[in-house]
C-alpha cells in the first residue's frame, strides 16, 4: 500500500488499470475507487464496506458527452448535467444497452452517474475507462453512533482495517472540508425526483429545471 500526494496522477491511474483500489479525497470526503468494468473488485468493495446488494456503486465518467452514447439523458438531465458538472450531483440514469449495463453491474441499473471535480475527476480523465467509486466507511444506518465517511488519512486507516480492504494506493489529500453528500436526482423516471439532498441545494437544482423538483 503506497500513500501518496495528490500529484502524482500516474500511480493511481496504474493502479486502477492494474484491477487495483485506490482511495482519493474529494472535497466531501475520501472515496475508494475501482475499474467499474472490474466485477472483482468492485464486489471486493461491496464486501468490505458490507454494502447492501441492491445498493450500487457511482459511475464516475470523465465528462458528460462520451458518455451520451452510453446513457439516456432526457431534457432534464441535460439541463442538470450543464448547470452542476463537474460538481456534487449524481443523476440515476438509464443505460442504452443491456451489454453495458450488464459490464458495468457493479454500478447499477439505473446507474447513478457523476462527473466529478478535482482529483477524483482527474482521475477519471487519466484512466482508460471508467472508474466505480463510494465513500470510504463500513454501510451503516447514519444513526448518532455512525461515525461516517473517512475525512482524513488517519480515519482512512480505520475504515481499512475494520474493513480488510487492501487499496494499492491512498491519496493523502488531507483533511476534506465538506463532510456531506452529493445530491442525487432520479432522471430515470418521466419527472425528475430528488432521492438525496446533499452540497447542491433542492432549490439549486428546481432552480436549474424551471420547476419545483419532485422529493417522492
Amino acid at each position: 500500500m503506497r500513500v501518496i500526494g495528490p500529484e502524482n496522477l500516474d500511480a493511481a491511474a496504474q493502479a486502477i488499470e492494474g484491477g487495483g483500489l485506490v482511495i482519493v479525497p474529494t472535497r466531501r470526503w475520501y472515496m475508494i475507487c475501482a475499474d467499474a468494468s472490474n466485477a472483482q473488485a468492485c464486489d471486493s468493495i461491496i464486501t468490505g464496506k458490507r454494502r447492501p446488494s441492491g445498493k450500487p456503486l457511482a459511475y464516475v465518467a470523465p465528462s458528460a458527452s462520451p458518455w451520451e452514447d452510453v446513457f439516456t439523458f432526457s431534457p432534464e438531465a441535460r439541463r442538470l448535467a450543464a448547470a452542476f458538472w463537474p460538481g456534487d450531483l449524481a443523476l440515476l440514469l438509464p443505460w442504452k444497452s443491456s451489454e453495458d449495463a450488464t459490464r458495468y453491474a457493479a454500478v447499477g441499473s439505473p446507474a447513478l452517474v457523476t462527473v466529478a471535480p478535482g482529483f477524483l475527476g482527474d482521475l477519471a480523465s487519466a484512466v482508460k475507462g471508467p472508474l466505480a467509486a463510494t465513500t470510504a466507511n463500513i454501510s451503516g444506518d447514519a444513526g448518532p453512533n455512525d461515525p461516517g465517511p473517512a475525512i482524513t488519512v488517519d480515519q482512512v486507516h480505520t475504515f481499512l482495517a475494520a474493513s480488510g480492504l487492501e487499496p494499492d494506493v491512498i491519496v493523502d489529500g488531507g483533511v476534506c472540508p465538506a463532510a456531506n453528500h452529493m445530491t442525487i436526482v432520479d432522471c430515470y423516471t418521466p419527472q425528475p425526483r430528488l432521492v438525496r439532498t446533499g452540497l447542491i441545494h433542492q432549490r439549486s437544482i428546481s432552480a436549474a429545471l424551471g420547476t419545483e423538483i419532485r422529493t417522492t
